[in-house]
Parts: structure tokens; sequence; C-alpha cells
């Protein structure tokens, strides 16, 4: 049995099986109104829980507006061969080792998804995000927390409008974009691309191999770092700052703001430009 648990004032989970022959654990309790406890409410959601099942699809919490100062935490064990589609009004929740696909949302909590065999998708307007261990593709959006992503097979994307974004150990293509926050990406191997408004980049990996780059920040500095025997063309634009890099390169153009260069034979290309703060490109 897998395990997916749920934290959540209101939650709506809905999740497919072929045939669910596991157990889902709730636990009730209420909160103290005006009116004095809510130990009716309790009775009647332990009584009549929010639950329904059609032929291999499991719902629960689609008809809980009757509720009322009443918190319901979920633990629902299933067999691995499971899709997911579960959201969570204020709370967090944690899916872990399923096959998916997985798609995944909070309005204000955590969300934490490791393990899933397929595609994940996931929002959230309020809350960190917690990923890892992705068979598929991943597809990340964020209103305000921060994001962690490691180890994905498929192309990854995350837009942030506020909190920073960490990805590593990602074997296809990789998008992030953050308005207010820093954007890290470890050990990149294939196209990137990278813009923040406010807030600093720092990228590692290896461009080469055709592959193309463009990292992008309005306000902030972006640090590069990639092998010492690494092949690409790269194009800096700093507005205002610096531009250092401590590879042996080929000139081609270079002013007090800009740099064009050869890097070994060129192989890929990486475009980076920031309107205030510097760019240093290493090697590693």
């Amino acid at each position: 049995m897998k395990r997916i648990a749920l934290t959540s004032l209101i939650a709506m989970t809905a999740f497919s099986t072929a045939a669910f022959a596991g157990t889902i654990h709730g636990k009730v309790s209420g909160s103290w109104t005006i009116l004095g406890t809510a130990e009716k409410n309790v009775a009647e959601a332990v009584a009549n829980p929010p639950l329904e099942q059609h032929a291999d699809v499991i719902r629960i919490g689609k008809n809980s507006s009757w509720l009322r100062n009443v918190t319901i935490d979920y633990q629902i064990e299933t067999p691995h061969d499971t899709d997911i589609d579960a959201g969570v009004a204020s709370g967090g929740i944690t899916v872990d080792n399923v096959r998916g696909p997985a798609k995944v949302s909070s309005a204000s909590g955590y969300v934490h998804v490791y393990q899933v065999d397929r595609d994940v998708q996931i929002s959230a307007a309020s809350g960190s995000i917690e990923v890892s261990t992705v068979g598929g593709v991943l597809h990340i959006s964020s209103a305000s927390g921060d994001v962690v992503a490691s180890d994905v097979k498929g192309e990854v994307k995350v837009t942030a409008a506020s909190g920073s974004i960490r990805i590593s150990k990602v074997s296809d293509r990789v998008e992030a974009s953050s308005a207010s926050g820093s954007v890290e990406v470890k050990g990149a191997s294939n196209d990137l691309k990278v813009r923040a408004i406010s807030g600093s980049i720092q990228v590692s990996g290896d461009p080469s191999a055709n592959h193309y780059w463009e990292l992008k920040t309005v306000s902030g500095s972006v640090e590069l770092r990639v092998p010492s025997n690494a092949s690409f063309l790269l194009s800096a634009e700093a507005t205002s700052g610096g531009i250092r890099t401590s590879l042996p390169v080929v000139l081609e153009e270079q002013s007090k703001h800009s740099l064009r260069a050869h890097v070994g034979s060129s192989s890929g290309r990486v475009e980076v430009h920031t309107v205030s703060g510097e760019i240093n490109v290493h090697g590693s």
C-alpha cells in the first residue's frame, strides 16, 4: 500500500485505481464557537464522512459544505497504480510513491510530492512546494512560496510570483521564472530558460552539445558555473555591472558592459542579460 496524507479544513480529493484495495482514515476535530463546542458537527462528520465511490474513482470532500468548525485529517493508503487529483483549501498535502499522473493544488498550505512514476502538475496560492523523483514531466505554479524540485526525468517548468526556486538533477529541458526571488539550477544538461525580475540567478551544468541557455534578470547578479572543457558561444550583457569569466575564451566582441566570446568549439549557446547586477562565468 502507498500513502497519501491530507491535512485540510475543506478537502476535495479524487483518485482512481484499477481496483481500490486500500484504506482511508480520517481524524475529525472541532473548534470552539460563540455557540459553544462543535461536538454535534464532529459527531455528524464521523457518522456521515464526506466520502463516495463510483466504480474505480474515490472522491473525498466533494459534498462537505455542510461541515462547520470541523477539521478532518485524512490518511489514505492506495495501491501503487493510482492516479491522483487532489486539492486543499487550507492545509498541507503530501503525495508519496504512486504511479500517477498526479495533479495537486493548495490554496493555503504546503505541497510535497515524492516518487511519482508519471507526470506531475502542482499549483499553490500560498505555501512551499517540494518535489523529488518524478518519472515524467513536472509543471509547477506558485503565487507565494519557495519551490524545491529534484530528480526529474521529463521537462520541468516552474513559475513563482514570490519565492525562490531551486532545481537540481534534471535530465530534460528546464524553464523557470520568478517575479520576486532567486533562481538556482544545478546540474543542467539540456536546454535552459531562466528569468527573474528581482532576484539573482545561479546555474551550474554543461551547455555543450548544441544546447541553448537563456538567463535573464532585471535586478540581480548572474553566476554561471560550467565544466572547464565546456563548449559554447557566450553572449553576455550587463547594463549596469561588470562581466567576468575565468574560462579561456576567444573574444569576438567586447565592451565595458557586453561580451561575445567562443568557449571551446562553441557547440552550445549561452545568452546572459542583467540590467542591474554582475555576470560571472566560472569553470568547475
